[in-house]
């Protein structure tokens, strides 16, 4: 079992090439921050399936804590996973993520990442300079696009995005910057529907993406993303076939969301 990467899962990591689709035109460098807070906290839990039985494979906890950086408030994004240690001895993954995104453009200033996947370990920091339109690493200094994203700060950018406008299938574009290249990457709209997840049933918002080929995920566009109906537009579930087997990703508890949890339409018992 490898249920590696579930905090690169839980972040919308979407590698594809561009594609010619219908897709309302939005600015995207003018994206608002009307979902998250500081002080809001979301934890999930990580199960892993093969023949349709699922074992409890990790969990990942995202924080946004409010902070000062250069004079600016930002937003302190943390997002850390860990399989769970009865399955340490195949294979254990320790991964943190952190993010500073500017609270006005909700544009990344500095990325980091500490990982640690099995024998693979890795650290990288990005340091952005919206201004200069520059992206420095421990590799260099590179060019980026206007509103250009790390692997962190696009959950939060796509939480903010207006859906109103999109229909079935279309497709909704933006940049990454990641191991010193810009990713052009897209989320596909997929309508709303009600989603039973082990938290509870939600009113729930449905995404697909295409995923990155050469790793445990076959580089096929089924990864399903459900984010809740409401002003929060929190991830309740992320589903994905993988080489061997599947993942499933749940919502299991928050703190601090910025608005009422409209979308729970009943909370399981437990």
């Amino acid at each position: 079992m490898k249920p590696a990467g579930f905090v690169i899962l839980l972040m919308f990591l979407f590698f594809s090439s561009e594609e010619k689709g219908r897709s309302p035109q939005q600015d995207f460098c003018k994206v608002k921050n009307t979902t998250t807070q500081a002080g809001e906290e979301i934890a999930y839990t990580v199960y892993y399936s093969v023949a349709e039985l699922y074992v409890y494979a990790g969990y990942a906890v995202f924080s946004n804590k409010l902070e000062m950086l250069d004079g600016k408030p930002v937003y302190h994004i943390t997002g850390a996973g860990r399989s769970n240690k009865k399955y340490d001895w195949i294979y254990q993954v320790r991964d943190r993520y952190e993010s500073y995104i500017d609270t006005a453009t909700m544009q990344p200033l500095i990325f980091k990442r500490d990982v640690h996947e099995g024998k693979v370990k890795k650290k990288e920091q990005i340091k952005f300079d919206h201004s200069s339109h520059t992206a420095t690493t421990d590799s260099g200094t590179f060019k980026i696009p206007s509103c250009v994203q790390d692997v962190l700060s696009t959950v939060y950018f796509a939480r903010n995005i207006d859906f109103s406008p999109f229909k079935e299938n279309d497709r909704i574009p933006y940049k990454m910057f990641l191991e010193n290249e810009v990713h052009s990457l897209f989320i596909r709209y997929l309508g709303k529907e009600v989603v039973n997840t082990t938290f509870g049933k939600f009113k729930a918002i449905k995404f697909s993406a295409q995923l990155v080929p050469g790793t445990i995920f076959s580089g096929e566009e089924d990864m399903v993303v459900w984010v809740t109906d409401d002003a929060n537009r929190v991830p309740v579930r992320i589903q994905s076939s993988i080489l061997i087997g599947s993942i499933k990703v749940d919502m299991s508890g928050y703190k601090n969301l910025r608005h009422p949890l409209t979308s729970l339409m009943k909370k399981k018992s437990k």
